[in-house]
């Protein structure tokens, strides 16, 4: 079973439809725009509501086993730290790391219950490359990329995996709001001179899961970004 969160967006979709072409039994979540182009098993969530969360894993995932979590979901807000509009800062941090939590800490029971769980979370370079602008959904991706070494050790005894990919940028997403001047700039920070495509972020993912030995570390899939 492969849940994946945020499938409205560009990556999220991308990963769901890759897994619905697989014999995997797939589910999707989407929080306000249901996306056009799904297959089937997709849910409306709103990831920082913590009891909706825990409503949708005792209703919706508990049946399941053998369960992966992909966590897809997050937003951006871009502001200098002295302007930036401390509610808009906030929800950032709410959706990209609270929401994070929310859904491993609804999952966390099943997973121990059956002695096997693989979390794996998006996270990004920005975690720990300065990017001005991004203090919002830098300070959200540390903030994963730490908590995941606790949650490895709580539950490394129970069969259950959590690892971060850190993202560079790629060919889908939030790439496609960067003007393609400065598009090209960042390209030439990348050893391979270009942005990656999906397809490798997939083949990560199905890496890790194939990988019990592998835990509490963050995979940095960037291209060489310098």
């Amino acid at each position: 079973m492969v849940i994946i969160t945020g499938i409205t967006g560009g990556l999220g979709n991308f990963l769901y439809k890759a897994y619905c072409q697989t014999k995997e039994n797939v589910i999707g979540t989407y929080y306000l725009n249901k996306p056009k182009d799904t297959l089937n098993n997709i849910y409306q969530l709103d990831i920082t509501d913590s009891a909706q969360v825990e409503q949708f894993a005792k209703e919706v995932v508990a049946e399941h086993k053998n369960i992966t979590l992909i966590n897809c979901a997050g937003i951006s807000y871009n502001s200098f730290a002295h302007t930036a509009n401390v509610n808009d800062w906030a929800q950032v941090i709410n959706v990209n790391l609270n929401g994070t939590f929310y859904m491993i800490r609804a999952l966390l029971p099943l997973m121990r219950n059956q002695n096997f769980g693989r979390i794996i979370n998006l996270s990004s370079v920005v975690s720990h490359i300065g990017v001005m602008g991004t203090s919002a959904y830098a300070a959200s991706k540390s903030g994963i990329n730490a908590m995941i070494k606790s949650i490895a050790l709580e539950n490394a005894q129970k069969g259950i995996t959590i690892n971060n990919i850190n993202l560079g940028y790629f060919k889908v997403g939030m790439i496609n709001t960067i003007p393609q001047e400065l598009q090209e700039k960042i390209k030439e920070k990348i050893a391979l001179k270009e942005f990656g495509d999906p397809s490798v972020i997939y083949k990560t993912l199905e890496y890790i899961r194939q990988t019990p030995y592998l835990t509490g570390s963050c995979i940095d899939l960037n291209g060489g970004l310098l």
